[in-house]
């Protein structure tokens, strides 16, 4: 039973209301099972797995080369962080050192990847909370970073660029500069942006206060990423185990720098990810005066015809825009993996809902979800 009878007070029983699913058609499709309780929420159920399709076992049966073109489509706003984790876990067990430019393109194309990723969400949400302008906003900035990024791997969301041992081929002729007038673009006009959505009285009102997560809640479910960050965990693997060219980014004079908030709301997760597009922009720009410089050479390693990674297994771990991703790779010798295990950071991401919607109000639940920035294929791989 829910309120009690006394005097003045309304009898109600609880409610269960389901949120989702959608129409298959759409881009994701989750089911929340919330138990109500008047207009407060008692408990949330995530329910998921309709877009499973069992990733990791057509991993086992697929070369490679061939799994390039499976990873980065769980979370199709970061296909090219995707792509990263399977190549360099291959990479660290064959031994293969990457040629210096393949290195520092790719740490390149992967910031040009997070601020696509971050620029989607940057838009959307305000759509949760009633704003509409905003995502026409972002999306001219979107169209912007997509543009070089289609013209160097030939594709919008699935870019099929990584290769075991570097990249698929050299940069265009002209392409960093068309790179450089692109980011410059976007930082002129972000403190736009920025300003209609946080400094929005509106949107202060529906997202300050609202959707707190405590950091200790961000241990316990292994959230990662922009929401760890908005909690007040200063934890990423750009600078705490750096991969790619970040060792030199991070270090001490670098232009990377670890955003982070303590508040851990709404809020404070749109504005990590809003200042987050900024440093990605700094760090591509560092990039890219760094490829000015650097000698003509190689972009990938020569690989046999057929490709077999030697027994073993390992870890590989990288931050991508939506938190923590991982592959765990284990191999026979043979040119298939015997098991290949992904970590997506939008399954422990959504895994805390439970604690986070319990007693708050049905009206806030789509401002708080939307503000977890997940994406749904990424949940159920």
């Amino acid at each position: 039973m829910g309120i009690g009878s006394g005097a003045g007070e309304l009898a109600t029983t609880e409610m269960v209301l389901n949120i989702g699913p959608q129409h298959p058609a759409t881009h994701g499709v989750l089911r929340l099972r919330l138990t109500l309780d008047g207009e407060r929420i008692v408990r949330c159920e995530p329910v998921i797995g309709y877009m499973h399709r069992g990733a990791e076992k057509l991993f086992e049966v697929r070369d490679y080369r061939q799994i390039v073109v499976l990873a980065n489509r769980h979370d199709w706003l970061s296909a090219f962080a995707n792509e990263l984790g399977v190549v360099m876990a291959a990479e660290r067990m064959l031994g293969m050192e990457v040629p210096v430019r393949a290195v520092w393109a790719r740490t390149l194309l992967a910031e040009l990847n997070r601020v696509l990723n971050h620029m989607m969400f940057l838009g959307s949400y305000p759509l949760e909370v009633g704003a509409i302008t905003p995502i026409f906003y972002s999306f001219r900035e979107r169209e912007t970073i997509q543009q070089v990024m289609e013209e160097i791997s030939g594709g919008r969301m699935h870019y099929m660029f990584n290769r075991v041992g570097g990249l698929k081929e050299d940069l265009p002729a002209g392409w960093l500069s068309r790179v450089s007038a692109a980011i410059a673009g976007v930082r002129s006009r972000l403190p736009a942006l920025r300003e209609m959505m946080l400094g929005n009285e509106i949107f202060q009102a529906r997202t300050r206060g609202v959707g707190v997560l405590s950091a200790s809640a961000v241990h316990s479910y292994g959230v990662s990423g922009p929401i760890a960050r908005a909690s007040g965990v200063d934890f990423d693997l750009r600078r705490d185990e750096p991969y790619l060219a970040y060792p030199e980014l991070f270090r001490d004079g670098g232009v990377g720098r670890v955003v982070t908030r303590t508040d851990g709301d709404c809020y404070a997760r749109f504005s990590v990810l809003a200042e987050q597009v900024s440093v990605s922009l700094d760090l591509a720009d560092a990039c890219v005066d760094r490829m000015r410089s650097l000698p003509a050479g190689p972009i990938n390693v020569k690989l046999p015809k057929v490709l077999k990674v030697p027994e073993g297994h390992t870890y590989c771990w990288t931050e991508n825009p939506l938190g923590i991703n991982a592959y765990y790779l284990v191999s026979r010798g043979e040119k298939t993996p015997w098991r290949l295990k992904l970590r997506s950071a939008s399954f422990n991401n959504v895994a805390v809902l439970p604690e986070l919607f319990a007693g708050c109000l049905l009206a806030d639940m789509i401002a708080i979800l939307g503000s977890m920035f997940f994406v749904v294929g990424d949940i159920d791989k």
